[in-house]
């Protein structure tokens, strides 16, 4: 493996946890297989928000429609792999470590963090905005920064007597000797404590130092990515961030809250791209959009239930916008297990595309393979 990334370029990977249903984001409208197949949360052929005249976008999806319009979109149709699991914690394990055969313990996205900075000489290289340490950037020894509050998080350097500062630090390791003993585990939280610290240093002046005309909504996932932006603009020299949306296993009530969802998404989306072009930051930032997989063809009758092929979206200022693989076919012969959409792009081949194209790195060592890419970029 190269020693050095190839490039400035920065990823943002946002995780739609609980399975997107992509069928009704990306809507066949003029399919009457999609309308007999979901009498209840089908939507009006007139209030969908036309691509071509068999797709269109969700109307509560208008802010990327409109991001698609201007050729900033990749919407990569039917992803998936073999043998899709109906498990959410299987399938995101999945999804986080390229690994369908067997349970990893290594995420695709820590791998990349090693690549990227073998000599982990930039603590914030991978920043995950939330709590605890997603899968996918998990790698024993590789430095990630998890903020939970990033307008709280430089407060850890009001700490300024080294004294004080290794005590902290050393009650923070101890608390954990006490379970775990010592060794190479113990050494480890030590120096994870000394990474916060690091971090904190390095962030404590991001939020006073930004200025934006943009207004994010109030909700988590607008929240997350103006963090996300904060820390971009403010040069800080990280290649991978991470945020996640939740509340996508939409068994039941799927009507008001999908579209509530997609508004959420779709909006912070658009509010971010806006905030990177007025600090003219745009260009060397993607954003990979994920989910763990599609929802089955028919609805239940207040929602849909765990499926197989979904959909993922490519979005930047660099992508070449509009549709890449086929549309799952809506022929129930077609149907997988009798009632899920087949798919048609191994969401590797998403994944290689992001890492050789946009971060410049080999992507067969991170996904386990070589897979076919989409010209995206």
């Amino acid at each position: 493996m190269s020693t050095a990334i190839k490039n400035d370029n920065a990823i943002v990977v946002v995780q739609l946890t609980g399975g997107n249903d992509f069928m009704d984001t990306i809507i066949p409208y003029t399919n009457g297989i999609y309308y007999d197949s979901r009498p209840t949360l089908s939507i009006n052929q007139d209030d969908v928000l036309p691509i071509d005249e068999t797709l269109g976008f969700h109307p509560a999806a208008r802010s990327l429609k409109n991001l698609f319009d201007d050729g900033k979109v990749a919407v990569i149709q039917g992803v998936g792999y073999e043998n899709s699991s109906r498990s959410h914690f299987r399938a995101m394990d999945i999804m986080h470590t390229c690994e369908p055969e067997k349970v990893g313990t290594q995420g695709w996205l820590g791998r990349t963090i090693q690549e990227i900075d073998p000599h982990q000489e930039n603590v914030l290289t991978g920043v995950n905005i939330g709590r605890g340490l997603p899968r996918s950037m998990a790698l024993s020894g590789v430095p990630v920064t998890s903020i939970g509050d990033l307008d709280n998080y430089g407060l850890m350097t009001s700490v300024d007597n080294m004294k004080w500062r290794t005590a902290i630090l050393d009650n923070f390791k101890d608390i954990y000797t006490q379970a775990i003993g010592t060794g190479p585990v113990s050494d480890f939280l030590g120096r994870t404590g000394n990474d916060i610290l690091r971090s904190a240093d390095l962030l404590k002046d991001v939020p006073s130092n930004y200025e934006s005309t943009v207004e994010y909504a109030k909700n988590p996932i607008a929240k997350s990515l103006r963090d996300v932006a904060r820390i971009h603009t403010a040069d800080m020299g990280t290649k991978v961030f991470y945020v996640q949306h939740g509340g996508y296993d939409t068994h039941a009530d799927q009507g008001p809250n999908h579209p509530r969802l997609l508004t959420e998404l779709t909006d912070a989306l658009s509010d971010f791209m806006d905030d990177l072009r007025e600090h003219n930051a745009s260009e060397n930032i993607s954003i990979l959009v994920f989910t763990e997989f599609g929802r089955r063809m028919r609805d239940n009758g207040s929602g849909t239930d765990h499926g197989a092929g979904g959909g993922a979206f490519l979005i930047g200022d660099t992508v070449k916008g509009g549709l890449y693989g086929d549309y799952p076919s809506l022929e129930p012969s077609e149907w997988q297990d009798g009632e899920n959409l087949k798919f048609n792009v191994d969401f590797r081949s998403v994944y290689a595309t992001a890492l050789e194209q946009w971060l410049g790195v080999d992507s067969r060592p991170m996904v386990f393979g070589s897979y076919e890419q989409l010209k995206v970029y």
